[in-house]
């Protein structure tokens, strides 16, 4: 099934080629194109996209406030696109529920995969990104570990499995058991942590160390 995708950038070139690479596969295909944040809503709202693959630094609106409008406004997921590992806009956008995060420099069949994946309901994370993510989190002795303790074991492991970067199909072949499973534990996952998405549960799962059976 073709995914639909909004392109959210200030540089009409840098647009031009993310669809260009999007669409060559014949499995995306680009609706709309912005050019601030405040025109991605706009358009995320009427055009119904799947996706909307943002720019975290643009005019006007920035990507973190476009990215918090867009999810909680719309049925879209965001797939957050960063020339750097990390800046201030991207612990933002975690925190406003964006779905994924990737550097530009992403080549066009990983570009696509991670499009797919998202709008699959998979997070996607880049390792630089996830890194520098961890990495501007305050220390563990500056504030109180996540609490796990209302987790299941199984929801543990699941757990580790959103940490590990793996989708709900990779998780439910290694745990051995349904893909439907995986995405029902996954939900109690979310709701006992108190997050809005996998990326925020995969931080988590990397903070506190676990690993993935």
């Amino acid at each position: 099934m073709t995914v639909t995708v909004l392109v959210a950038d200030d540089h009409a070139a840098i647009r031009a080629g993310l669809k260009m690479l999007l669409e060559a596969t014949g499995e995306v295909r680009v609706v709309g194109e912005a050019a601030d944040g405040a025109a991605a809503v706009r358009q995320a709202k009427a055009l119904s996209p799947d996706v909307v693959l943002m720019d975290v630094r643009m005019p006007r609106v920035d990507g973190l406030a476009a990215t918090a409008a867009v999810v909680a406004e719309t049925s879209a997921k965001v797939l957050v696109l960063t020339t750097f590992a990390i800046d201030d806009y991207v612990l933002g956008a975690l925190s406003a529920g964006a779905s994924g995060f990737l550097l530009k420099s992403v080549g066009g069949d990983d570009l696509v995969r991670a499009v797919r994946a998202v709008a699959d309901g998979d997070a996607v994370l880049d390792p630089k990104v996830t890194r520098a993510v961890i990495a501007a989190l305050p220390r563990a002795e500056e504030t109180a570990p996540p609490d796990l303790s209302a987790l299941t074991d199984r929801e543990r492991q699941v757990l580790a499995g959103l940490g590990a970067g793996l989708s709900n199909m990779q998780i439910g072949t290694r745990l051995r058991i349904g893909e439907a499973t995986v995405k029902t534990h996954v939900s109690r996952v979310l709701s006992k942590l108190g997050v809005q998405s996998r990326v925020q549960a995969a931080v988590i799962a990397a903070q506190v160390g676990l690993e993935f059976p």
